[in-house]
């Protein structure tokens, strides 16, 4: 790692002062944000030993100040990464008596845990939590959400649910759904899904970035207590924010009303997309499913019947289709 750019000159991103990367992993190191000469990851700060935020965020860089950054990196080029084995290492093991440093980036290959939560502590690989629950997987256990293997026991890698017990899971699949390349375990991929997956793979994979705090739970039994504070504890990042879904009016099309007739001929001069309020024009949609309609006389309907069932619902025994020119 370079003092100032990232692979040098090179480098067409400014590196942050506190890590000195220009390209860090977003979800470990969150945004980079740059303000008057000044650029860091906004977890680089809050992780950084000895580096408070002021209760203002109008001066420096979300309320870190020009001077006190300034320090923390003058502080850091006396100290070397433990992992990397680097200077510029701004964290520092919170575990008393220990004075193991690191960069942020280097956490993940290195074994460390930081916990994103006030007050942002970190440890080293020698002391960070481990998960106290009693539990041992069965043979042949695999991981509920890329369905490859887990170890035999609670490693710093493999983790399992402490309200059921049952749900085990890599590290790396619930925090970003992706194993890193090694041996015994290959990426975690939609294609790696089976039949018997607990869930659909989609639907877990990151599940602790794409849920965020309010519906992350065990991808089991579905725990939303004890299992979001364990993982807290081990360092499993889980954004405070609405969940990816939610994004983009995702879901928006499910609140949309079916709104065009599906019988076999349409009679309506306007078209099948056309309808009338109420009348012989009125378009009806299936009372079971509500996912195909009919105008009452394309269909043969009375102008006083209410209900209709498309041929799809009645042929399922709900009741007798009243639509004989509907196709399904």
């Amino acid at each position: 790692m370079s003092d100032s750019k990232q692979d040098g000159a090179g480098a067409r991103e400014p590196a942050c002062m506190l890590c000195r990367r220009a390209e860090a992993d977003p979800d470990m190191c969150g945004d980079k944000l740059q303000k008057g000469g000044l650029c860091a990851h906004v977890f680089c700060m809050f992780f950084a030993t000895l580096l408070f935020q002021q209760e203002t965020d109008r001066g420096g860089l979300m309320g870190f100040l020009p001077r006190d950054l300034l320090i923390a990196v003058r502080r850091a080029a006396q100290k070397r990464c433990c992992i990397c084995g680097q200077s510029g290492a701004t964290i520092m093991c919170c575990r008393k008596h220990c004075d193991r440093w690191f960069h942020l980036p280097c956490t993940k290959e290195g074994g460390c845990v930081n916990v994103y939560v006030a007050p942002f502590s970190s440890f080293c690989p020698e002391h960070r939590p481990e998960q106290v629950v009693e539990a041992t997987p069965e043979p042949d256990t695999v991981c509920l959400i890329c369905l490859e293997p887990v170890e035999d026991r609670k490693t710093f890698t493999t983790l399992v649910c402490p309200t059921c017990k049952r749900a085990w899971f890599h590290r790396d699949c619930i925090q970003v759904g992706a194993l890193p390349s090694a041996p015994g375990h290959s990426r975690c991929s939609a294609a790696a899904a089976g039949p018997h997956s607990a869930l659909p793979v989609f639907a877990l994979q990151g599940q602790a970035l794409r849920a965020g705090a309010l519906y992350f739970q065990c991808p089991l039994c579905r725990d939303s207590g004890e299992f979001p504070v364990e993982m807290f504890i081990l360092g499993i990042r889980v954004p405070f924010r609405q969940p990816t879904w939610e994004d983009n009016d995702a879901f928006a099309d499910l609140g949309v009303r079916h709104g065009q007739c599906n019988a076999r001929d349409c009679l309506y001069p306007g078209g099948r997309e056309e309808a009338e309020e109420r009348g012989p024009w009125q378009l009806l949609l299936c009372s079971s499913c509500a996912a195909e309609g009919t105008h009452r006389r394309c269909s043969g309907l009375r102008n006083s019947t209410q209900r209709w069932e498309c041929d799809s619902c009645a042929g399922l025994g709900t009741c007798m289709s009243q639509s004989p020119r509907l196709q399904g």
